[in-house]
């Protein structure tokens, strides 16, 4: 009966099934591209740019072999054009509202369709919808011209009657870093980097989903959500609001205007060190009737975020409270993947951030001399629990204030606070990184006149101090900080207000105990360049020779002093080894000693200081640079040992006038009772001296647990390791710098399985081994590296690879260099 029915409906123009109305999206595909001068088209890709396309068509050298990168630069200084032709059907043409968006052009372009001009862009952080319906034809030409950067820095140059640090790219809003950096390569490049789509519907297109938060607590979450729409009509159109699939309400009569959302008992997002980053799944499906007009949905995690600066005895607080909790950052910086960036895939993304997550980091902060980031990186962000401390684009540089600037700046900040706001894992925006400090500490100021310097600085606080926070305020409730670090490090006020650069370490060459003697309230930068892997070093002079001195491979050392200050380091506590490959096995050791010397010093120093982001995390290309994974996604020694310092629950030790104080860290939100024991051993393994640790550690805390009077032990320094451990994890402290230990010089055993997806490893001892290493041509990863093994200890690797066998591994430890 109920088929018949549904039969006479559907003949009577009936439908037991709703209709539909969706807008109609077709990506703008099958590019060429081509100097202006030049005649000859070419296949283009899109997303892309032009070194990307010269690339792929074997034009140009690979600019991250070798020296290039030099011999490409006439490539940003000419023009280029993009074309494509592309169909329009007669029902697309028909619709209302048609229009062309553009996510990313690169960076000043015209863009003609049907020889039309219908844009002309000069910001590349920017997505701009063109209106297009009057020019649209069934077939269509569209392009796109690029012109080189310089022509518009001489013209805005040109208006001003001083020069601006840092350079001709303060004038142009389009990644930074492309201008060359102290870890990156000069590559300024052009093009159609992110996608284009032609979009066309009649009554009712969604274009953003706007939630603002409310009143949030593990009772309940208040929320004002609702898509933001372009409506043609708005009279019977109603809205559903699905949460986790289950329709929570129906709004008969929907105006665009956002409606309140209550959810009972929610489940809260929290960074994953601390619980779970749950993220609700929330559709909104706009109809007129039973016909379905457009539909949006969002991943939504539910929390409350807040900066804390608070005056204190000392100076003034900063840190991060999630969920009213006060939270300890851990991390690094993160700077863009590849120069490339239509390299960088969705799996580069999931791969590099699992990383980030394995190390225990809790926090990245996105630099600001790179882009806003794809969506996928924080859509990943969220879903991992990664916290992100978002920089506004501008770095290490003062910027013009005039009025078209601060206009083409307003829309810039508009549009990606608009696309990122309902991402969980955003806590911050910062105005910028060092620009304040450069002013002040860099010489920046040196033989300008009084009015001179004045005008700069007012330009900066209309960015800074006005534009972007006011601005950020409209969109979001996200806190704002103005720049990053608050102070240079040449202001006392660095180790007690604010967040911190700490380069005193590096840039001045000091001892990397003064970060334990200056530990600061929050520390956003601080580093030390390795040399990266073998693969990359190999790869860089495209030889197996592992040349550290080629001059190819000095091109990829951005520093002007880098190699220099590497060895003088190295001198100072580790041996310095003759032959290559053992001397990028001990600069990888000598960057993980260092940058972990601060991690557990600012984490000890707990709640004083609450966050410890070192630099950086990733590179853009193959370099030596302060990385701890390196391009091609090698985890070099001190992403091994960082994840141990990063790890919730940590042990570590500081002898500071013959008394050793051990602290317990406990980053969880339980407290733990310590049962744990202590034994100071020879490196034979030897019991100097031994007892038992029963203590407290409270939950988001560092706790003092033993105070140990080491002139009523006798032991050689040089021969000794204290040994912390519990029934599953151990913390050592060594005595003296890494160069002084009197290892033996004895090889571990080592033996091989074939196990599912890869290799056990088992290593045996029979004397203490510092800082095992073992490597291998076949590409995978070590389930732990760099570590360090007991007097008579047995331990298993995994090797995760897909390599049928393994007949190149190889080991070094730092027992080999110990004369």
């Amino acid at each position: 009966m109920n088929r018949v029915i549904s039969f006479i409906l559907i003949i009577l123009g009936f439908s037991c099934t709703p209709k539909s109305e969706l807008p109609v999206t077709i990506p703008i595909d099958n590019w060429q591209f081509k100097k202006i001068t030049d005649s000859l088209w070419l296949a283009a890709s899109v997303p892309g740019n032009v070194h990307s396309d010269l690339l792929d068509h074997e034009l140009i050298e690979h600019p991250f072999i070798g020296d290039n990168e030099t011999r490409l630069q006439w490539i940003s200084v000419s023009n280029w054009e993009y074309k494509t032709n592309f169909n329009v059907d007669k029902n697309t043409l028909q619709k209302k509202k048609i229009r062309l968006e553009f996510e990313g052009l690169d960076t000043y372009a015209s863009v003609f369709l049907n020889d039309s001009l219908i844009l002309k862009t000069n910001n590349a952080f920017l997505g701009y919808k063109v209106n297009v319906k009057s020019v649209l034809k069934s077939s269509n030409e569209l392009r796109i011209l690029f012109e080189n950067t310089a022509k518009y820095e001489d013209i805005e140059q040109s208006k001003l009657s001083y020069n601006l640090p840092e350079g001709p790219r303060i004038f142009t809003r389009k990644a930074q870093f492309q201008y060359g950096w102290d870890w990156g390569p000069k590559l300024n490049t052009s093009g159609i980097w992110r996608p284009i789509k032609l979009t066309a519907w009649n009554d009712v297109k969604i274009d953003d989903i706007l939630i603002i938060d409310g009143f949030i607590d593990s009772t309940q979450a208040q929320i004002i959500a609702g898509p933001m729409a372009q409506f043609s009509k708005k009279e019977k159109v109603s809205l559903d609001v699905f949460i986790n699939d289950s329709l929570y309400k129906k709004w008969d009569s929907f105006d665009g205007t956002p409606v309140s959302i209550d959810i009972k008992n929610p489940k809260l997002w929290w960074p994953h060190n601390l619980g779970e980053p749950f993220l609700y799944d929330i559709k909104f499906i706009i109809k007129d009737g039973r016909k379905l007009l457009d539909s949006v949905s969002v991943k939504k995690g539910f929390r409350t975020i807040e900066l804390v600066t608070e005056k204190d005895s000392i100076g003034e607080s900063f840190y991060f409270k999630v969920n009213n909790v006060p939270v300890y950052a851990k991390g690094a910086n993160y700077i863009p993947q590849n120069s490339i960036q239509n390299k960088v895939t969705d799996k580069h993304y999931e791969t590099l951030l699992d990383d980030v997550v394995e190390a225990n980091m809790n926090m990245l902060r996105v630099w600001g001399g790179g882009i806003y980031e794809n969506d996928i990186f924080y859509d990943l962000c969220d879903e991992k629990g990664i916290m992100v401390w978002q920089d506004f684009m501008f770095a290490c540089a003062m910027y013009p204030g005039d009025e078209d600037f601060l206009n083409n700046i307003k829309q810039e900040a508009s549009y990606n606070i608009a696309r990122l706001r309902n991402h969980a894992a955003i806590v911050l925006w910062c105005g910028n990184n060092e620009n304040s400090e450069g002013w002040h500490r860099w010489g920046w100021q040196d033989g300008r006149s009084e009015n001179e310097k004045e005008e700069i600085w007012t330009n900066y606080l209309k960015v800074f101090d006005t534009l972007l926070p006011r601005t950020l305020k409209q969109l979001t409730k996200t806190d704002y900080w103005e720049s990053s670090p608050k102070y240079g490090r040449g202001n006392p006020k660095y180790e007690y207000e604010g967040d911190a650069h700490d380069w005193w370490i590096w840039h001045d060459a000091y001892p990397f105990e003064h970060l334990e003697d200056h530990v600061p309230r929050f520390m956003s930068e601080f580093g030390f360049q390795s040399f990266p892997s073998y693969e990359t070093i190999n790869y860089i002079n495209q030889n197996d020779n592992l040349d550290i001195a080629s001059k190819g491979f000095k091109n990829h050392q951005k520093h002007a002093r880098g190699f220099e200050l590497i060895a003088e380091y190295m001198k100072r506590d580790f041996p310095v080894p003759e032959h290559n490959d053992d001397y990028v096995y001990m600069s990888q050791l000598l960057q993980a000693y260092g940058i972990t010397k601060g991690i557990e010093a600012q984490r000890r120093a707990r709640p004083y200081n609450m966050g410890t982001l070192y630099w950086q995390l990733n590179d853009c290309w193959p370099a030596v640079s302060w990385s701890s994974i390196d391009f091609f996604g090698n985890w070099k020694a001190l992403h091994y040992k960082a994840k141990r310092s990063f790890d919730n629950f940590l042990i570590s030790s500081i002898e500071s006038d013959g008394i050793l104080k051990t602290y317990a860290i406990n980053d969880k939100l339980e407290t733990l009772e310590l049962e744990l024991s202590a034994q100071l051993l020879d490196f034979n393994g030897s019991v100097i001296w031994s007892n038992s640790v029963d203590a407290i550690a409270d939950s988001n805390s560092s706790t003092l647990i033993m105070s140990l009077d080491l002139k009523t032990i006798t032991f050689d320094k040089n021969n000794s390791v204290l040994v912390i451990s519990n029934v599953d994890k151990r913390w050592l402290h060594y005595f003296t710098n890494p160069k002084s230990l009197q290892l033996n010089q004895e090889e571990p055993g080592i033996r091989l399985s074939r196990v599912d997806k890869g290799f056990e490893i088992e290593l045996t001892t029979a004397t203490l081994q510092k800082d095992v290493f073992l490597y291998t041509k076949e590409k995978g990863r070590f389930s732990d590296n760099f570590f360090d093994m007991m007097a008579n200890e047995k331990r298993v690797i995994f090797f995760e690879t897909e390599a049928a066998e393994l007949n190149d591994l190889r080991l070094k430890t730092f027992n080999n260099f110990i004369r």
